[in-house]
């Protein structure tokens, strides 16, 4: 079997694991949805000054970004860490499986979620609140998609170096990720964060991502919808993720 066709199988197999753990189908698809009703309950049909949008509009992207990251940083980096605890990398190095192909497996099964949840987040937001998907900007959209879960898959797999156990995985990386959701504009609209907080968090990638987003699914935006400079910073941090992850990524247990 050719080293491809085992980056496919291994791909299949994660795809298998993940779909029949409930805690992580739960955890990466329902959790994002969860927020996007929560959301609109509280916020319903408020028009968000300054922003020229009503809160359904602003929430559909701004969910869909936080169930980008959800499928690939944040579930890369605790699954990932709780298999080399656990020994299953160190395992599986033993085996025929190439190691580009076990990783490429895992990040090909996260960037298919985050897929899945564009769709169903934006199926969701035109069937229950009216938000209307931006057909005309479809390639703006697939770019940032494709380049943000490229991005946080690769910072997912830099986080694991600095996690030291299972029961370490979840804490470390929710404190990480949570914080910048709340300040990005993710969570609160931005035209209610001040504008310290703003600027703040524009040195991380949630900030850009969002906003590469948001600018593409804004009915107010004209012309194809990239935000060639919020992707230029995502993609800078996605290669810093990556050269962390070539560095200092471990496949034993830090009992060795």
């Amino acid at each position: 079997m050719s080293e491809a066709a085992l980056a496919v199988h291994q791909f299949r197999y994660d795809q298998k694991v993940f779909w029949r753990n409930p805690a992580s189908v739960g955890f990466t698809v329902l959790f994002p949805v969860m927020f996007l009703v929560l959301f609109e309950l509280l916020f319903s049909s408020n028009h968000l000054e300054g922003l020229g949008v009503d809160s359904s509009t602003y929430y559909v992207p701004a969910i869909i970004t936080l169930a980008v990251v959800s499928a690939t940083f944040q579930n890369l980096a605790m699954s990932v860490t709780i298999d080399r605890e656990d020994g299953l990398l160190k395992r599986s190095r033993g085996t025929p499986l190439p190691s580009w192909a076990f990783i490429a497996g895992r990040v090909g099964n996260s960037v298919v979620v985050a897929v899945l949840m564009l769709v169903l987040v934006a199926a969701l937001g035109r069937i229950a609140y009216d938000v209307e998907v931006p057909w005309d900007r479809a390639p703006a959209i697939l770019v940032t998609l494709a380049l943000g879960a490229a991005t946080f898959s690769c910072l997912g797999l830099a986080l694991t170096a600095a996690i030291p156990s299972q029961s370490a995985a979840a804490p470390i990386t929710n404190l990480v990720i949570f914080p910048l959701y709340f300040l990005s504009g993710v969570f609160v609209p931005e035209s209610e964060v001040p504008d310290g907080v703003i600027d703040f968090s524009a040195a991380f990638p949630v900030r850009h991502f969002f906003q590469a987003f948001f600018t593409a699914w804004d009915p107010n935006t004209a012309g194809a919808g990239f935000e060639w400079g919020h992707l230029a910073v995502v993609a800078a941090w996605g290669l810093l993720g990556l050269a962390i992850a070539v560095r200092f990524f471990r496949w034993t247990p830090k009992e060795g």
